[in-house]
């Protein structure tokens, strides 16, 4: 069953270096009832060009939703972030941090730069079931609430 409006697929860049991420990742959404194509930048600079549609990604989709990992090689989540922020092209599409940086730091800035959600990474496949159902939900009320 397809929740999402008029069965569009969600369209989500996933922004992880780590592999193992990637793939229970894709699992995790591949499990799940709502329809999506899943989109992976493995570092920042590949993401920044990704979302400005650059380069081999000029006609690449506008995601609807980013999941991003702070700790990334080379140009960093924060950057991304903070560039997401900055950019009016960019800055209304609703962020997901999805790290596993404990720091407050890291909690306080992406805050500032209004990350719509800051999910700790789960360590185990239950747990990322989870939050694919949490970031799931939270994407449905954000396209209903657009749409109302």
């Amino acid at each position: 069953m397809d929740d999402s409006p008029a069965g569009v697929p969600i369209e989500i860049l996933l922004v992880e270096d780590d592999p193992g991420d990637v793939l229970i990742t894709r699992e995790a959404f591949a499990d799940h009832k709502v329809s999506n194509r899943l989109t992976v930048c493995a570092d920042g600079a590949d993401a920044l060009r990704f979302l400005r549609r650059e380069g081999a990604y000029a006609t690449a989709p506008r995601p609807d939703i980013v999941l991003l990992d702070l700790n990334l090689p080379g140009v960093d989540g924060r950057a991304v972030l903070a560039a997401i922020h900055a950019d009016p092209a960019l800055n209304d599409i609703p962020v997901v941090v999805l790290t596993s940086s404990r720091a407050e730091e890291d909690f306080l800035r992406s805050h500032e730069l209004r990350v719509d959600t800051y999910i700790a990474k789960p360590v185990d496949f239950a747990s990322l079931m989870h939050v694919v159902r949490r970031i799931e939900t939270f994407y449905i009320s954000v396209r209903r609430n657009a749409n109302a």
